[in-house]
Parts: C-alpha cells; structure tokens; sequence
C-alpha cells in the first residue's frame, strides 16, 4: 500500500474554522441575509455562491482571506473548500481587490470584428493600466472579457450591473467622467445587485 494510501481518511475533511479563528465583519442586515439564503438551499453547502455575492459586497467588493474565513464559518463548510469556489469563478474578486469601478471590455468574436481591440488600446492609453490592472487612485481596473452575450450591441462594455453598446471613444471618455463623479462604488453595487436577486428567487 502506497504512503500516501496511508494517510489517514480519505474521506475526512478538513476541520471547521473556530470562531476565535474568525473575524466577523458582516453587517446586521449582511447576517439576516445569510442566514435567509441559507433557507432557501437545502444545504448550507448548495449556499456557497451567494454566500460569497454577499461576502463580496460587505467586503468593499473583495473576497479577501477573512471574507472567504466568515462565509466558511457561517455555511460549516471549510476554508479549502470556499477558498477553491472563489478562485474558480472568474466573476469573483479574489486574485487582488478592485477599483471602485470594473470596466469589463468584451473582446469576443462580434466585439472583436466591430473595434473591440481598439477599444481596449484606448482605455489602456488613458488610463495608463492594462488588463487585472487597477489605477493609482483605485478608481478603476480594466478587464478584457469572454461574450457579454449581448452581441447586437458590440462593441460593448460591462461596468457593474449595466451594459454600454455599441461603444465609441467618445462614449467612453463620457462614461468615464460619469464614473469619476459616482459616490457609489459600481463594484459593490453589482455584488448587492446579484444578492437581492437571490433572495427575491427564494420567495418564489
């Protein structure tokens, strides 16, 4: 029998996260809607996803290590395995935190043909970042996208919830100076965006 056969239980796992071992930084209003989303699954395991739509909304919009921590902690499930559904969705901040604003460029097949490219170069020109990057300000990060599935519309751009199309350079330099003057961070906004959404389904 191989060494590695040996060691231990196959099936055992990890051990749960202590509270003393927790930060918990959720809200009042943020623990209420955990704990109606888990009422909604049969599981607190099946709860990971919006779990996590949450985490990133009280989090600022980033699924740091003491976010990933809190919703471990509150579905019982281990770190490992929350920590491996946040870095395998490309939808959730984990690699590094945000600008206030995503600007997410769709380079796909009908945004490519229609100047998504060129799109992209200008945005890198002015604000000085390329793709993952963040401004020096924070204000915003820069991604190039798969299908924004709104094709009739390309060259098209996502920022948080809403989508812009077909975009010139000129609607961009105006979007821009919109986001620029917006209180409200369009990161967070989408997080809390995707969570009202998961408990209205769960009234159905």
């Amino acid at each position: 029998m191989s060494e590695l056969i040996q060691l231990g239980n196959p099936n055992q796992r990890p051990k749960q996260l202590r509270p003393e071992d927790v930060k918990l930084n959720f809200s009042e209003q943020g623990v209420k809607e955990i704990e109606a989303l888990i009422s909604h699954y049969p599981n607190k395991k099946a709860c990971i996803l919006p779990g996590l739509w949450l985490a990133q909304r009280e989090y600022g919009g980033y699924l740091s290590g003491d976010a990933i921590a809190e919703v471990a902690y509150r579905l019982e499930r281990s770190f490992a395995e929350v920590q491996g559904v946040a870095t395998f969705y490309s939808l959730y901040n984990s690699v590094h935190a945000p600008g206030k604003h995503k600007i997410e460029v769709c380079t796909c097949l009908c945004c490519h043909v229609n100047g998504a490219w060129n799109l992209r170069d200008y945005l890198v020109t002015k604000l000085g970042i390329r793709h993952g990057e963040t401004t020096a300000d924070g204000m915003f990060t820069l991604e190039e996208v798969e299908c924004l599935n709104t094709c009739d519309k390309a060259p098209a751009v996502q920022v948080g919830s809403k989508y812009y199309g077909p975009v010139t350079e000129a609607q961009l330099d105006a979007l821009l100076e919109e986001l620029r003057n917006s209180e409200e961070s369009t990161v967070v906004q989408y997080a809390n965006d995707i969570v009202q959404v998961q408990l209205r389904a769960g009234e159905v």
